[in-house]
């Protein structure tokens, strides 16, 4: 029986949560090392989740010969480099988001990946819940018709650790068991995390766009408000895809600890599909007012935390498809990147043409007049 061997970069709050338990918990993967630049931290990590090394640098531990695959749970800044090393090295590689910083370091990875033949998946539980499958299966089996517009309300209580307020994931409560907390700034230092909620949240709502569509974002207008702070607290974007379907987010994360909400509206020209993903529930209306719910997700589906690890290792053996590819992070940067500059720029930026949904029709107008 083949065993996955896999390395942690980044061991934290996100890796020991999610990305760890979901290794140990593999029968075909090994949790061989881990790596944090703290020493003290490192080696504690090894010692209390079994790893053969605790290492402290990138060198060290894509030094090691037994190694198959590494997840990058680090912060933000440190994405590209540590996911360009690993990939170069021969490694798979499992990507937190955001992917990178920039489209072009996105792409990068992605054709490196192709090119050496390598799992490059980033980590978003969404794309695994059973809605966001069946979804993107009526999506892409017509049953909505042609997909016309997207609306997404996106809200997590995030907006102290965006401001630097508060370090804890939990935001100071005691209601989650935490083993190790995010070092200061990982989330409020614009330099370590990019930005405040793009990149932090809108990149799970870019990502799950292109994995419900399939479709490339081709132009993007943004507003931002900085409600006092150094990074973004509430965003709105107007993305147009390559053949013209239209999309909405709006995203904050300044709500009350109790209120989360991640409504997504998919309107087509044959039927409506909504999704409410923090309460697990999904329903299609069609345009003769026939109604289908679908069961509701129970607690611990609604938000899949280890489905990315798990569906990596199992990639990896080429026992299931990759369910959350690269090129869904490319996407979502691809958004991230061009609202950045929207709202700098106070202008629609383009990022490749639009493509009329009607232009045989247009053409035949043309020829008539």
């Amino acid at each position: 029986m083949k065993i996955v061997r896999i390395g942690i970069i980044g061991a934290g709050w996100w890796a020991t949560t999610a990305h760890i338990p979901a290794v140990k918990s593999h029968p075909n993967a090994e949790l061989l090392a881990v790596q944090s630049r703290e020493k003290a931290k490192s080696e504690r990590i090894a010692r209390d989740f079994c790893a053969n090394y605790a290492c402290t640098s990138l060198k060290e531990i894509l030094a090691l010969k037994e190694l198959n695959a590494v997840i990058v749970a680090s912060t933000p800044n440190v994405h590209f480099v540590q996911t360009k090393a690993a990939l170069e090295r021969g490694l798979h590689v499992l990507v937190e988001k955001p992917m990178t910083f920039t489209v072009e370091e996105a792409r990068e990875l992605v054709e490196t990946a192709a090119k050496k033949n390598l799992q490059l998946l980033i980590s978003c539980p969404w794309h695994f819940t059973r809605h966001g499958l069946e979804a993107r299966r009526l999506i892409h089996a017509g049953v909505l018709g042609d997909i016309k517009l997207i609306s997404m309300l996106m809200t997590n209580p995030i907006d102290k650790l965006l401001r630097g307020i508060n370090t804890s994931p939990t935001h100071g409560t005691d209601n989650a068991d935490v083993y190790i907390e995010p070092c200061k700034g990982s989330y409020s230092d614009p330099d370590t995390a990019g930005g405040g909620q793009i990149f932090c949240q809108v990149s799970h709502a870019a990502a799950y766009l292109a994995f419900l569509t399939g479709l490339r974002p081709a132009e993007v207008y943004a507003r931002f408000d900085y409600d006092g702070s150094q990074n973004d607290i509430y965003n709105a974007l107007t993305v147009t895809f390559e053949n013209g379907t239209l999309a909405n987010i709006a995203s904050t994360g300044a709500t009350p600890l109790c209120e989360r909400t991640y409504e997504v509206r998919v309107f087509g020209s044959k039927a409506i599909l909504q999704l409410e993903l923090w309460r697990g529930e999904m329903a299609l209306i069609d345009f003769a007012d026939k109604r289908t719910r679908f069961e509701p997700l129970a607690e611990n589906e609604i938000y899949p935390s280890q489905a990315p690890a798990i569906n990596f290792i199992d990639a990896i053996l080429g026992k299931t498809p990759n369910g959350s590819p690269g090129e869904l992070g490319l996407a979502s940067m691809e958004i991230i990147e061009a609202a950045c500059e929207s709202a700098q720029t106070n202008r629609c930026e383009k990022i490749r043409a639009v493509r009329s949904r009607y232009a045989n029709k247009d053409a035949a107008f043309k020829e008539k007049a």
